[in-house]
C-alpha cells in the first residue's frame, strides 16, 4: 500500500545495471519512485524517505516524515481509494472498499468475509505492526479480524490456530477434533472425578454448556469444538457424593 508515486525517470542502461525484477527497494519491487514534497528529494517509496529523514544520523530538528496526501502522481499499477484516503496497489478492479471494516479487500472476499468495525485500523495481533498502510500481505481470518500472513505462518508453526484477538479457530480443525474425541474417550478419570461437572464457554460459537469435567479438553455442546475454556461465572454442580464430600 503506498501513496503518490512518481513514474522512475531513470535511462534504460541504468534499469539493465539494475537488472530487471529486482528494481524497486525493501519494501515494495516496482518500477517507481516518490518526489517527497516536504523535501523535494526522491526516493523508492515513502517509507524509504522516512527511515532516511528518522535515522540517528540527522539533526532531530531536520527529522520528519514525508505528508503523503500531499504527493499527487502515481504509477499505472495503483490506484486511489478515497475512503481510505491512500493509493494501494494491485490494481483498482481487483478490490472493494468495505465501509464497515474501513478498508480495501480482495473482491474475493465481498461477499463471504465477516465485517468487523475498523478492522484494518489496530496493530496486528502478533507483531504489533500497523496494519492500516503496511506494506505486508494481510489476510483475513474466518472472524474477521485481519493479520499479518507471516504471522499466521509463524503461529501455525507453532501450533496455533485460533484468532489471537478473539480465539476463535481460523480453520477447520474437525479432524483434531475427532482425535481429541478418541483420546478423551481412552483416558480415563479417576473414581472421584468421573461425575463432576464444570461450565465452559466455547470460544468458536459462544455457548455456554455444562459439561463432565475431563483433564485433556471440555468439548462444546452445540458445535462439538474443543476450543473452549473453563469459566467461573456460575456454581458447577456435580454428583451428589461430590457435593457432600466437599460439605
Amino acid at each position: 500500500m503506498e501513496s503518490g508515486f512518481e513514474p522512475n525517470m531513470s535511462n534504460s542502461s541504468s534499469m539493465m545495471e539494475k537488472g530487471y525484477g529486482e528494481f524497486g527497494c525493501s519494501h515494495y519491487r516496482r518500477r517507481c519512485k516518490i518526489r517527497a514534497p516536504c523535501c523535494d528529494e526522491i526516493f523508492d517509496c515513502r517509507h524509504c524517505h522516512n527511515e532516511s529523514k528518522n535515522s540517528i544520523e540527522v539533526d532531530p530538528l531536520d527529522r520528519h516524515e514525508v505528508p503523503r496526501h500531499d504527493i499527487k502522481r502515481v504509477s499505472k499499477n495503483q490506484y486511489h481509494c478515497d475512503e481510505c484516503g491512500i493509493c494501494r496497489i494491485g490494481g483498482e478492479e481487483n478490490f472493494f472498499h468495505c465501509n464497515k471494516c474501513g478498508c480495501c479487500y480482495s473482491k474475493i472476499l465481498k461477499n463471504s468475509h465477516n465485517c468487523v468495525e475498523r478492522a484494518m485500523h489496530h496493530n496486528c495481533a502478533v507483531c504489533f505492526e500497523f496494519l492500516f498502510d503496511t506494506t505486508k500481505d494481510i489476510t483475513v481470518l474466518l472472524c474477521g479480524h485481519t493479520i499479518h500472513l507471516e504471522c499466521v505462518k509463524e503461529m501455525e508453526r507453532h501450533f496455533q490456530y485460533s484468532c489471537p484477538v478473539c480465539s476463535k479457530s481460523y480453520c477447520d480443525m474437525s479432524r483434531v477434533w475427532e482425535r481429541l474425541d478418541r483420546e478423551v474417550a481412552l483416558t480415563a478419570m479417576p473414581q472421584i472425578y468421573q461425575n463432576k461437572m464444570v461450565w465452559i464457554l466455547c470460544n468458536d460459537c459462544g455457548e455456554n454448556s455444562e459439561v463432565n469435567f475431563h483433564i485433556l479438553a471440555h468439548k462444546c455442546l452445540k458445535c462439538s469444538s474443543y476450543n473452549t475454556r473453563q469459566t467461573r461465572g456460575g456454581v458447577a454442580s456435580c454428583s451428589s457424593d461430590i457435593a457432600e464430600k466437599v460439605r
